[in-house]
């Protein structure tokens, strides 16, 4: 090893950990998540459209079962047995539980952001899985279900959001 080796892994640490807050939470790429759930009624919110599979709800609640399911694994530092099936993943929403299931997203943020510049990133926790590759797949998971919040959104007639969406 040189004896430049350790402080170009150390600034490609320090790249990754400034990169993936904004996967998390989009704003440059794609729409922030905030801008994504801007404004949304728990009606409009648990309703699903014409043709497609989930609500906006369904959305998020799948997203939070993932998302805490990565951090439990990177908190324990221990892996945990993937679901059965799929559909576990799912969990019914009403519009009643939207509150909840939005507040429990914003939560599940704030619990990642703790574990974003942390010197053992490239430990393995999940079976083969690394922590860091847990928040990548966190950050990507999260990323692919707010494209199609976006997607529900507009069959719904309710995009862009209050605060404007990706439209220049």
């Amino acid at each position: 090893m040189t004896d430049t080796q350790p402080d170009r892994n150390e600034r490609a640490q320090l790249a990754f950990a400034r990169l993936l807050p904004k996967l998390f939470r989009g704003g440059q790429a794609f729409v922030g998540v905030e801008a994504a759930l801007s404004g949304m009624d728990a009606e409009t919110a648990a309703r699903r459209p014409d043709g497609l599979p989930h609500s906006v709800a369904e959305l998020v609640a799948h997203v939070n079962w993932w998302n805490r399911w990565m951090l439990d694994i990177i908190e324990m530092g221990q892996a945990l047995p993937y679901p059965a099936h799929a559909a576990d993943t799912w969990p019914a929403v009403t519009p009643e539980d939207w509150p909840r299931v939005k507040g429990e997203f914003y939560e599940l943020l704030a619990r990642v952001d703790t574990h974003t510049a942390r010197p053992d990133l490239a430990n393995p926790v999940n079976h083969d899985e690394t922590i860091g590759e847990l928040l990548a797949d966190f950050a990507l998971h999260t990323a692919h279900h707010f494209g199609q919040v976006v997607t529900v959104r507009q069959a719904l007639g309710a995009w862009p959001p209050p605060g404007g969406g990706d439209t220049w």
